[in-house]
């Protein structure tokens, strides 16, 4: 977790030295979520670099299990969802629409009977359908059972052998992180930050990533660091002057 009043409060200082002029809330949380969805992507981008580099050393296992971590906290296992006979036009369908917070689809079982006899599903091509189908040896069964994740008309999965009202769906999944968002009141017409509003939020990255945070955000504001050092001392400073005033 990164403290967004710490990155607001040094994207600011660092902006002003730069003579870009104030960031308001509203940017600030516009750009927020644009640099950590921009971060929370190249996870995905660099774990697939690292797979295909060759490698058994210390400091590439130390770089890949790093990565594996700031990924591993978006996890989310076995999550319950409802099937519907209606979506997409096909029956035994999930519609990916209603978990508004995922990513990437992960495993996905079914339980046909109710009883808790939960089965996972092998996830095939579209084009791969109905020779899965149609062949005595690979037809699907309860015991056996596909799926096909659908990338249009919303998203969704279709399951087969078609589930009877009483089957159950589990998936799990790497969601989306929440949006950033600092929030405020207005004092004096200057806005004053208040972090126990309903809405406030949080960034979700990995500790590590703040750096890289206010750097992107001052990218997305029109402002170009060439020192990273510059950035990492400023963040020092802001998180100390955070604390003192706590104090």
């Amino acid at each position: 977790m990164i403290k967004v009043d710490t990155v607001y409060q040094t994207v600011l200082a660092l902006a002003n030295k730069e003579q870009r002029g104030y960031i308001t809330p509203q940017e600030f949380n516009l750009y927020a979520n644009q640099a950590q969805t921009s971060v929370f992507e190249q996870y995905f981008y660099d774990l697939n670099q690292f797979k295909r580099i060759p490698g058994n050393s210390t400091e590439y296992s130390d770089m890949l299990k790093n990565l594996e971590e700031k990924i591993n906290r978006f996890n989310k296992f076995r999550r319950s969802v409802s099937l519907s006979t209606t979506t997409l036009g096909h029956a035994g369908v999930y519609n990916e629409s209603t978990i508004d917070d995922m990513y990437r689809l992960g495993v996905v079982e079914i339980d046909y009977d109710g009883g808790e006899n939960y089965v996972k599903a092998e996830q095939i091509n579209i084009s791969e359908k109905a020779m899965y189908e149609n062949s005595p040896l690979t037809k699907p069964t309860k015991r056996r059972p596909i799926f096909v994740q659908y990338e249009n008309a919303g998203g969704g999965i279709r399951v087969s052998p078609t589930p009877t009202a009483a089957a159950s769906l589990v998936v799990s999944y790497i969601r989306k992180p929440k949006k950033p968002k600092w929030t405020y009141i207005v004092v004096n017409e200057k806005p004053l930050y208040n972090s126990s509003a309903t809405d406030h939020q949080d960034f979700e990255l990995h500790p590590s990533d703040q750096v890289e945070l206010v750097i992107k955000i001052l990218q997305l504001a029109g402002v170009t660091i060439k020192d990273y050092n510059l950035v990492q001392v400023a963040t020092q400073e802001e998180v100390k002057s955070i604390q003192q005033e706590k104090q």
